[in-house]
């Protein structure tokens, strides 16, 4: 199988933009596709700030700065990844778009393009299957935020070749990750296990176990967790981990993955966390305050 030397990156949001910073850090010639240009500009605009922010921390060269900013390409063009040796896909958790996207890829590109989604939920053999190459596709999952956090999970599912699972993990390492190998279920190991304590979180706020920021300090100071897990739903995005929950409950019909309540109460009511200023805490003010969620 050909030598990875080109990357595409299918969406420049957090975490697709995320992904392409550390593919052209790591020295790859990198791709990066949106639906449309405001995205696209806003990402590019993220990446930059990223970059710059290690060169003010004395953590890159303006150099490694300018060299990284230079191996990415930005384009709302699907065919500017055809000619890519991977292809990492990190959109909206939408199975029927995301195959929609395989399938015009798997037409465009060549047999020996590896495709990788960064799901964290919907199963990879869901989208392998959409493809004529089930034998070249995996599992990427990195973590927000990208360039900072150093696992990615890559996932085998039952069609994934030996040879580009071990292609797989060396590109993760080549990113300066800690790749972990995970079974192709819902969630693979890390939300496996996070997602259901996130969200027995939520129902010990609704049985009154505990207030707000009692139950985050509880887990930090407790657990020595770096975060408490209402802190962490408002910065994943409550929205998100509604959406995943959902994935995962219907892969697995088990309680424990359902979502309470409190949690549909507030997606509904748009209160997503840090991106739109109020979750389990307001962001408008400094420090955040807690919300009265009217327990």
């Amino acid at each position: 199988m050909a030598e990875i030397k080109k990357v595409g990156v299918l969406g420049c949001g957090l975490m697709g933009s995320g992904i392409a910073q550390v593919a052209a850090a790591a020295g790859y010639q990198t791709v990066v596709r949106e639906v449309a240009q405001p995205p696209l500009d806003k990402g590019k605009a993220g990446i930059t700030k990223s970059l710059d922010k290690f060169v003010e921390k004395g953590k890159l060269t303006q150099a490694d700065r300018d060299a990284t900013l230079g191996r990415l390409s930005f384009s709302t063009d699907i065919a500017a990844l055809k000619d890519c040796d991977i292809i990492i896909e990190a959109v909206t958790e939408d199975l029927e778009l995301k195959n929609g996207m395989w399938k015009e890829l798997d037409s465009l590109c060549g047999m020996h393009t590896i495709f990788a989604s960064n799901t964290s939920s919907l199963t990879i053999a869901a989208m392998a299957a959409a493809t004529q190459r089930p034998d070249r596709f995996v599992g990427l999952h990195f973590f927000n935020p990208v360039p900072l956090m150093q696992l990615v999970e890559v996932v085998r599912t039952v069609t994934t070749s030996p040879d580009t699972f071990e292609k797989a993990l060396n590109f993760g390492r080549s990113l300066g990750k800690e790749a972990v190998a995970a079974k192709d279920n819902s969630g693979f190991i890390v939300n496996l296990l996070l997602v259901p304590y996130l969200l027995d979180a939520i129902r010990a706020l609704e049985r009154g176990v505990g207030h707000t920021a009692d139950i985050d300090n509880a887990m930090k100071l407790g657990c020595g967790y770096p975060m408490g897990p209402f802190t962490l739903l408002d910065f994943v995005g409550n929205d998100t981990t509604y959406k995943i929950a959902e994935i995962m409950f219907d892969e697995y019909r088990e309680a424990r993955y359902a979502a309470p309540p409190l949690l549909k109460r507030m997606v509904l009511a748009g209160m997503y966390g840090r991106k739109s200023g109020k979750g389990f805490y307001d962001y408008s003010m400094n420090p955040p305050t807690v919300v009265d969620l009217g327990l």
